[in-house]
């Protein structure tokens, strides 16, 4: 074989590998990178002068929240006695996700199951048991920064105190036919007064009906 041309050779493969090495993303996340869930409700569409169309008025619901990953874990709610522990980590209640305190934010007032609540600012909650999970939300201050000398206020779910509850609805259980590798909230069935929410992960599906109060505009 000709010794220049193997030479030639070499050096193109290094020159590509060069390239391709050069080109991988630096890609730098979280272990549970954030996320959000958003829709509007109570909104319109109208015609623009334009002859598009814009909607309007609509409501924000939007949850902020982190998602873990299975990163090849199992059953990762467990079961029987120990059901939930794992994601609970210590905690009395699970997050709904990892690293801080999931948020809910509604400019609009919302009916879920029999209660209101107003627009504002709440802290997401689920309280898990085998086959039933509860939709929580709950108003205790959330410390800026994690502080271990801070037993008052919430951090993730650290802290978390019960006289704080504005609202514990059953949510409705199921299950996937396939595993889903990372934690998700989202909305589905939306209409232009009512959405589902959905918690799922691995094979475990939970969702919460909620819609505009009476009287909203």
């Amino acid at each position: 074989m000709n010794v220049r041309f193997v030479l030639s050779m070499t050096a193109t493969c290094a020159a590509i590998t060069a390239v391709l090495s050069a080109q991988v993303p630096d890609v730098k996340l979280v272990p549970s990178p954030p996320g959000q869930a958003a829709v509007q409700l109570g909104g319109r569409w109208e015609k623009t002068a334009e002859g598009g169309q814009r909607y309007v008025d609509g409501k924000w619901v939007v949850i902020d929240y982190s998602r873990p990953l299975l990163r090849g874990r199992t059953q990762i709610f467990g079961a029987g006695a120990d059901y939930g522990k794992t994601v609970m980590d210590g905690a009395a209640i699970w997050r709904a996700g990892a690293n801080d305190t999931t948020r809910l934010t509604t400019q609009a007032p919302l009916q879920i199951g029999d209660k209101t609540i107003a627009p504002g600012i709440y802290n997401v909650f689920a309280d898990l048991k085998a086959g039933q999970w509860t939709f929580v939300l709950n108003t205790q201050p959330v410390q800026p920064k994690f502080d271990p000398a801070d037993k008052v206020r919430l951090s993730g779910a650290t802290n978390y105190d019960a006289k704080f509850d504005v609202l514990r609805v059953p949510m409705t259980m199921a299950s996937r036919p396939d595993s889903l590798e990372q934690f998700t909230i989202a909305f589905s069935n939306v209409t232009d007064s009512t959405a589902r929410l959905i918690m799922a992960w691995e094979r475990t599906v939970a969702t919460v009906d909620l819609r505009l109060a009476s009287g909203t505009k």
